[in-house]
């Protein structure tokens, strides 16, 4: 497999990421606030907000030099700061791959050596996306819950998988 690089989000990024999220195969799996259809400006702004943020915790994943996805982190707070929650997707001509697997275990490295204190990584997913669970599982993650009745997209309520891994 070639190697998956994480690297900070570009303004130039902007067109390739609006292709790659304008897909409604990749919005079914995410939360309501990534919109649908997924435009260029919304593309730009998204970056410019992230790219002003300290620590950067949303990257850009490349595969064979090319932006495939993206791939983040959000930082818990108060009694909860020991945590972070891992959110990603893959553009849907690069499913398959292992790219996503790949890209967990570079943010997992990444999150040891940046936030050390850290313990514990979690990711919440809809109860149809295997193929996230089973990338989670190859990067070292394990099954903790399943939250019944979690949540709702498209007007169809979803169990949500919560998958671990403690640092």
């Amino acid at each position: 497999m070639q190697k998956v690089l994480l690297r900070i989000w570009k303004k130039e990024d902007a067109q390739v990421l609006a292709t790659l999220a304008n897909n409604k195969n990749i919005w079914n799996n995410l939360l309501d606030v990534f919109p649908s259809p997924y435009t260029v400006m919304d593309a730009l702004q998204w970056i410019n907000k992230e790219s002003n943020k300290k620590p950067i915790t949303q990257f850009a994943i490349e595969f064979n030099h090319q932006l495939v996805g993206g791939i983040g982190i959000t930082l818990q707070e108060d009694v909860y700061r020991n945590a972070v929650e891992l959110g990603y997707f893959i553009g849907e001509a690069y499913w398959g791959k292992g790219i996503a697997t790949e890209a967990i275990k570079v943010i997992t490295e990444h999150i040891q050596q940046h936030h050390q204190s850290v313990t514990r990584i979690f990711a919440r997913v809809f109860d149809k996306n295997y193929a996230s669970m089973k990338a989670l599982q190859k990067a070292g993650f394990y099954l903790e819950g399943i939250q019944k009745y979690a949540a709702i997209k498209n007007n169809e309520i979803y169990d949500v998988y919560v998958w671990v891994k403690l640092m």
